[in-house]
């Protein structure tokens, strides 16, 4: 498993639950018996690439802790629609209970991973790496990073903590690119990366002559970032960011950038449709 379900996440998995279940499920607590037992199938219901089985079976044991789950694939694997991933067998009462969170979860991981894996498809022939950004919903960064890694994507600093991204906003308050990157290296772990926005070619010399480990070309023309990667000559990676969409991945590639992100992954990817079907037994 490429996932550890840490507290955190089951506690996630719980609030979601929660918010869903609230005092009972009204239809299912008076029209499904205790006794009645069955299987609930989980099915893609249209082509991409699978992330969030990893949560499932602790989902429903939160539920009830006799249902079993049976993966039948494994999380980064590219299904098509009407392919089985998963069983869950036990109470219908816990698979009906559990089963819209455990497909809230499905979809929208396995949507992330599979936007990914279309990126990361159409620069696979580039040494270049994709990455997410920041820009995750509250609370799911974890598993979002994870559903990138899915999809084929690497990860970017997990928050503001890991590594230093200097921006405009440092720079206007030091005077400059280099005292921005003094004063993070002065504060900062000396493990941590420090990273320089820069927004044109101007600040892209400035951060090499601070000496910044990345430099992100941020919103630059195709023209401007190949003439940046030029000028750097691989005394700092390079990541490009800004704009970047499926349709022009393949071009910011051609230019020798190291690292494409972008923020689309995780705020902007379309679900994977998955339903679950009961079947009970009589």
């Amino acid at each position: 498993m490429d996932i550890h379900v840490s507290p955190q996440i089951e506690r996630l998995i719980r609030d979601a639950l929660d918010e869903d279940i609230g005092a009972g499920d009204l239809a299912t607590m008076a029209t499904i018996s205790a006794e009645c037992q069955g299987t609930g199938l989980f099915r893609a219901k249209k082509d991409g690439v699978v992330a969030g089985l990893v949560l499932l079976e602790r989902i429903f044991y939160f539920i009830d802790h006799r249902v079993a789950v049976h993966l039948l694939t494994k999380d980064g694997t590219q299904v098509k629609n009407g392919t089985v991933v998963a069983e869950a067998v036990g109470p219908v009462r816990a698979l009906l209970l559990a089963e819209r969170t455990a497909l809230n979860f499905l979809q929208r991981l396995s949507g992330t991973a599979t936007l990914t894996h279309k990126y990361v498809e159409a620069v696979k022939d580039f040494p270049c790496k994709v990455l997410y950004t920041r820009k995750t919903t509250p609370g799911l960064r974890t598993l979002e990073k994870y559903a990138v890694r899915m999809g084929g994507g690497m990860n970017h600093r997990i928050g503001l903590y890991d590594a230093a991204l200097v921006k405009d906003n440092h720079i206007e308050a030091t005077g400059s690119i280099a005292e921005a990157v003094k004063a993070v290296r002065r504060h900062a772990p000396f493990m941590a990366k420090v990273e320089v926005e820069a927004g044109n070619l101007k600040q892209v010399q400035e951060a090499i002559d601070a000496g910044a480990d990345v430099i992100m070309l941020d919103n630059m023309s195709l023209t401007q970032m190949a003439e940046a990667v030029r000028l750097i000559n691989k005394r700092a990676w390079v990541e490009a960011s800004g704009g970047i969409t499926s349709e022009n991945i393949r071009q910011v590639a051609e230019t020798g950038v190291d690292f494409i992100s972008s923020g689309a992954l995780t705020h902007s990817a379309p679900v994977v449709d998955f339903n679950m079907k009961i079947t009970m037994n009589v």
